[in-house]
Formats: structure tokens, C-alpha cells, sequence
């Protein structure tokens, strides 16, 4: 930006300057003077026209980036969830409460075998409604989740030494004290302080990240509150005395 305005500072014709230069004649003495000011002054604009005007691609770009974090952070339904499907103005093709089978698929009248697992709710009544275009004309489908699990591979699980250790949905930004609230805290055995959670890598792997649970329940060390992420695991061992 400083390289632009130097330029421009030396090199942009005032007005008058341009009616001098025409009225020089054009000898071989001036006129590669008058050559090389037309040619700086040109470059003086168009670098400042570069530098004002940003690409207008960066806008398009974090448009896009914004709309992919909007759909990612969209539940996805799972093995166990319950569903009610609901068909305007077709109560004998609407299910109150449907559970996704083990094997990520739902049965409804007229449209058996539907997979369910690894869909948006939105996606899976489009899918629904799609299918009933056989039957009925123009239906319109919604899908309402009433119990929910998620997908194994986004599930937070706890084992060991939890008063209820179980298998918990992952929900944006859950802490470690929101999965010890669901869990109901530590029994009267458990090392709080020896607990670790472990993370597998995007890359393939698994990281161990040491916690001090007994910390933060007892006495209240908020550092220890970390972030969990999808398909974390929090293992509370037992104490040896």
C-alpha cells in the first residue's frame, strides 16, 4: 500500500502538467521524457486501483466458509434416536414415536426400509417425502427428534469409576463438567485426579489428555474444564486406597 502512494505521489499528472506535455514538441530530446511520465503516470493509477478495490472472491469464500460451518453443526440422527413423523394432512402415514433400528433405518407406512442413520433431520423428510410421491401428491413431511443418541463415532462416552457411567450425544462446546453433571459425578472410590480422556486423532491415532476431575468438582478449578469433542472417551480409574 506505502509502494502505491510513493508512486502515485510521484507519478499522477496534476491537470495542468497534461496540457504542458501537449503543447511540447515532440523532438527527439523530449520525447522520451514525455514517454516515460505517461507511462509512470498509468502505473501510479492502476496500482492504486489494485490496492483500493479488493478481489471480490474473499467475499464469496467466507460466504462459503460460513454456510459449511452451518451445516455441520446440524444434528445428524443415529442408532437408538426416536423420531415422529409427521405428514400434513395424512394422519394414517404420520408415526408419533419412531425408533431408528440398530442398523440406522426406519420403517413407515407405505415406505419401509428408510435409511435414517447419518441424516439431517431436513434431509431425511425430504427423502420421506420423495418416496411418498407415489401415493400422494405433494406431501410434506416433517421430521421432529424426540429421544436422541447420535452417531456412535459422535458420542461421548465415560466409563470407570462415574456414578452412572453411559454412552452421552455430543452437543456443541460440551464441557467436561456438563458430561460430569450428566453423569451424576464421581463415586467414593474413584481417582477424580488420575482421569484422562481419550481423543482420536484426525489423522489416525489416539492422544491421552490428563485430567483432575476431583479438582475441578471439589474445588472448583475451571482450568480443568476443557472442551470435549465427538467420540472422546473419559476414563475414571479406581483408587488404590
Amino acid at each position: 500500500m506505502a509502494t502505491c502512494r510513493r508512486i502515485a505521489e510521484r507519478g499522477a499528472p496534476s491537470s495542468n502538467t497534461a496540457k504542458v506535455h501537449t503543447r511540447v514538441p515532440s523532438t527527439p530530446s523530449t520525447r522520451p521524457k514525455i514517454e516515460w511520465l505517461t507511462r509512470l503516470g498509468g502505473a501510479a493509477w492502476l496500482c492504486l486501483g489494485g490496492c483500493a478495490a479488493p478481489p471480490p472472491s474473499l467475499t464469496t469464500a467466507a460466504d462459503r466458509a460460513t454456510e459449511a460451518a452451518q451445516q455441520t453443526s446440524e444434528y445428524v440422527i443415529g442408532p437408538g434416536d426416536r423420531l415422529s413423523i409427521f405428514v400434513y394432512d395424512n394422519p394414517q402415514l404420520s408415526v408419533a414415536n419412531l425408533p431408528v433400528r440398530p442398523d440406522g433405518r426406519i420403517s413407515t407406512p407405505l415406505v419401509p426400509d428408510v435409511v435414517a442413520a447419518g441424516q439431517t433431520p431436513s434431509a431425511l423428510a425430504k427423502s420421506l417425502a420423495e418416496r411418498l410421491k407415489t401415493y400422494v401428491r405433494d406431501p410434506n413431511v416433517t421430521v421432529m427428534v424426540l429421544d436422541f443418541l447420535g452417531p456412535y463415532n459422535r458420542q461421548v462416552r465415560v466409563i470407570g469409576e462415574a456414578a452412572e457411567p453411559q454412552a452421552l450425544p455430543y452437543r456443541e462446546h460440551m464441557t467436561l463438567l456438563d458430561v460430569m453433571i450428566q453423569t451424576k459425578g464421581l463415586t467414593r472410590f474413584a481417582a477424580g485426579n488420575s482421569a484422562v480422556i481419550v481423543r482420536k486423532l484426525p489423522k489416525g491415532g489416539l492422544t491421552r489428555i490428563p485430567v483432575r476431575l476431583s479438582d475441578l468438582i471439589k474445588d472448583g478449578d475451571i482450568s480443568q474444564n476443557v472442551e470435549m469433542q465427538p467420540g472422546d472417551t473419559l476414563v475414571i480409574p479406581q483408587s488404590w486406597f
